[in-house]
């Protein structure tokens, strides 16, 4: 890949602003809000008191607010939750109405000097004239926009998010589909080996079971990307797999998408954590889609 692409994005943004804004979310999400700084996003999860994640998030901060990134289905869910209790604090907390626009090529060198971005050695976010950008990836960056932005025409803008989303998914980044959201606890969607849990910040809701997975060793599920040949995005989310001559039911996916012109269909599952990563998974109402286990990027050792 050549060129450099930008692709509009459905993911949507959470801005909390206010003198509390800094201890509200502190106990509200698996992340030490003290780490966050002008120059860097972290990955934080928001959980039900129960420690199962109403959404993942990438978040940052600009100007005076706090912003957290999801999914339509992430950011809905997280905001009618962290809404409920901010009438007791000094914060203010609303869906943002700025626009995600996500960069993807070999070399954005060019690209993001003609924006006016630069990222200082070791940090992985920086201010522009028009708002944010997070470098998720040498090859990836995130751009948070105001209504005044408009895209070099230089760069190839396409009409659907599917490059994007096959990156995020091949990088092992979590996200959650409508039928995964309040279904797993951080740990099962590895977001502890990308940086996303403090455990040693203090309480916050659901901190008692994501620490209990820890210690305990009591987590028994991960996150394994998957990627295969199929005709479109799966209508129906069971995967399958094959004990002898017999198929059983081996998870959802939780997120997926699907490109057009090679006809790949990749996605995020939860899985065992002992699985063995040879074997093949197939969508259940659809058996003629056969999956492979893609290797992580990174490591689910505990540190």
């Amino acid at each position: 890949m050549s060129s450099v692409y930008a692709c509009p994005l459905s993911h949507q943004l959470i801005s909390l602003s206010g003198a509390d804004k800094l201890s509200y979310l502190h106990g509200q999400i698996t992340q030490d809000l003290n780490k966050l700084t002008s120059s860097n996003y972290l990955w934080a999860g928001h959980c039900s008191a129960k420690g199962k994640l109403w959404g993942v998030f990438k978040l940052f901060s600009y100007q005076d607010s706090y912003y957290l990134a999801g999914s339509e289905t992430e950011v809905e869910k997280s905001l009618a939750e962290l809404k409920k209790y901010a009438v007791f604090a000094k914060v203010e907390i609303s869906e943002c109405s700025k626009r995600l626009i996500g960069l993807i090529g070999d070399d954005l060198s060019d690209v993001l000097t003609h924006l006016g971005i630069h990222f200082e050695d070791d940090t992985n976010a920086c201010d522009f004239n028009n708002g944010k950008a997070l470098k998720l990836a040498p090859n990836r960056v995130l751009l948070m926009v105001d209504g005044q932005f408009s895209m070099p025409d230089s760069i190839s803008t396409l009409d659907n998010e599917a490059l994007w989303q096959q990156a995020a998914m091949l990088a092992g980044e979590p996200q959650l589909s409508s039928d995964a959201v309040g279904e797993y606890v951080p740990q099962m969607v590895n977001l502890q080996a990308i940086g996303g849990i403090s455990f040693k910040k203090g309480c916050y809701t659901g901190q008692e079971t994501v620490a209990r997975m820890k210690y305990l060793g009591k987590n028994k599920r991960a996150m394994y990307i998957v990627s295969g040949q199929s005709e479109g995005l799966l209508e129906e989310l069971d995967l399958e797999t094959q004990l002898g001559e017999n198929w059983r039911r081996a998870g959802k996916l939780i997120a997926q998408s699907f490109d057009e012109q090679s006809n790949k269909l990749t996605g995020l599952v939860v899985l065992p954590n002992d699985t063995d990563v040879t074997q093949v998974i197939r969508a259940k109402h659809a058996p003629q889609v056969e999956l492979s286990i893609l290797p992580l990027p990174y490591s689910l050792e505990d540190e």
